[in-house]
């Protein structure tokens, strides 16, 4: 193994990334990181080690050695210009039993085929407000009339579990109608996967049986677009339409709802940014009293100050805010190395590099002294990029539009300073939601 690091690394002017303290076989940092997990604040723990050790460090963990990076020379290597040195390690044996082989779970030719299958599904024809209107119509039943503070964050889940179903099996479960609460979890984890399989075969077996239904189908149903029976004319094997779909609908639901609770959480904090965006919006498509205009993907995308809240948002509140990847042979990664941290680094075939954009996009020296402040005016001036990127921020767009039509303030029901505690699993939560007040024109 020495020989062959040596000779690999001399022709690549490697120089060694910095070991951060972690106690004998990583131990003491493994404690320090399980507490701060429990208490809900290893991302800023994350932080703290970031500060203290580098933007790219090797951290011994019970036996193995790991890379820790928010450089973004080596996240850009990660997932584009290296994208195929490096795999998605354990993530597969994880999430099989729920996932299954979908676009989230797989490396190599199963992901360059899940994609192919996908991508056309996603075209910016596919986005239709007809009936996210609807859903959104359910959302706005459930805020108080009368101003009362309500956890915004919960609605948000139910909303693009409704919209993320209607899309791909052309029906919604319709979560905001009903009293089931989507939040809460199943004890058993076999069984929580048998009732996710079971939704989505129903839907699947559907779509694969005859089609002599769509007869009684109304002209403007039988136009409408339907993700999976579009899917459905590429392949005819269920498990893969079941595995697909699933991958999609966690994307879908989870990622859109913590973007939208993370704005508003936000918005509620920075009445002045309330204002300006509600301002725009109004200027743009008037009052839900008083509509001047459609709200379009083409409308969206000339709305300036809203993506600026949506980008900032991300910033901030990444979705997926700490990753991994592990190496698939010997390789390197641009910087982490030498006393200055600018040089090469040699990665071993079998290496986890864990990368966290929740660091990277609040590092003083790339982003300012205020990185850590909600800022969307600071915006004014590779492979596995997401399919769904363009369909899941026109959603948020379009809801946030319709929510500022029809409210006039925003406040906060909590008193509080300082970054919120999050919950992070497959995508980061509120741990204790985002409570807040809306309250129409005329009460402010």
């Amino acid at each position: 193994m020495a020989a062959r690091i040596n000779s690999y690394s001399s022709t690549l002017s490697r120089k060694p990334v910095r070991d951060a303290p972690s106690g004998p076989f990583g131990l003491v940092a493994f404690y320090h990181m399980t507490q701060a997990v429990k208490s809900k604040s290893w991302l800023p723990w994350f932080e703290s080690e970031f500060r203290k050790n580098g933007t790219t460090f090797r951290r011994p963990l019970v036996g193995r050695n790991l890379i820790m990076t928010c450089e973004p020379q080596n996240v850009k290597a990660l997932l584009a210009t290296q994208f195929a040195d490096f795999g998605l390690g354990t993530r597969y044996h994880h999430l099989l039993p729920l996932l299954g082989d979908g676009i989230f779970t797989l490396d190599g030719n199963g992901w360059s085929h899940s994609r192919a299958l996908l991508r056309p599904q996603f075209s910016r024809e596919q986005a239709r407000y007809t009936e996210l209107d609807v859903h959104v119509g359910h959302f706005m039943s459930h805020i108080p009339s009368d101003g009362s503070s309500f956890d915004i964050q919960e609605l948000f889940f139910r909303l693009t579990l409704d919209s993320s179903t209607d899309f791909l099996f052309g029906e919604s479960v319709n979560s905001l109608v009903s009293t089931i609460n989507t939040q809460s979890g199943v004890p058993e984890f076999r069984e929580a996967n048998r009732i996710c399989h079971q939704l989505v075969d129903y839907y699947v077996k559907k779509a694969l049986e005859p089609t002599a239904d769509r007869d009684i189908k109304s002209p403007q149903d039988r136009e409408r677009y339907i993700f999976l029976e579009a899917l459905a004319k590429d392949t005819r094997d269920p498990k893969l339409l079941r595995d697909q779909l699933l991958n999609i609908l966690l994307a879908g639901r989870d990622t859109t709802a913590s973007l939208l609770s993370s704005v508003f959480f936000e918005l509620a904090r920075n009445p002045k940014v309330w204002a300006r965006l509600r301002n725009e919006i109004v200027e743009r498509f008037g009052t839900a009293e008083k509509p001047t205009a459609e709200i379009s993907f083409t409308a969206l995308k000339d709305m300036p100050y809203l993506r600026h809240v949506l980008d900032e948002a991300l910033r901030m509140y990444p979705p997926v805010p700490l990753n991994l990847r592990t190496a698939l042979k010997d390789t390197t990664l641009p910087a982490g190395g030498g006393m200055n941290g600018l040089s090469p680094i040699f990665i071993t075939k079998g290496t986890t590099v864990i990368y966290s954009v929740w660091v990277m996009h609040r590092r003083p020296d790339l982003w300012g002294q205020d990185a850590a402040k909600f800022r969307p005016e600071r915006w004014e001036g590779g492979p596995r990029i997401c399919l769904g990127q363009q369909y899941a921020l026109t959603e948020a767009g379009f809801v946030v539009v319709k929510l500022l039509q029809s409210f006039g303030a925003i406040e906060s029901a909590t008193a509080m300073t300082g970054d919120p505690l999050i919950n992070t699993n497959l995508t980061m939560t509120h741990e204790n939601g985002v409570h807040i007040r809306l309250l129409p024109s005329a009460a402010k």
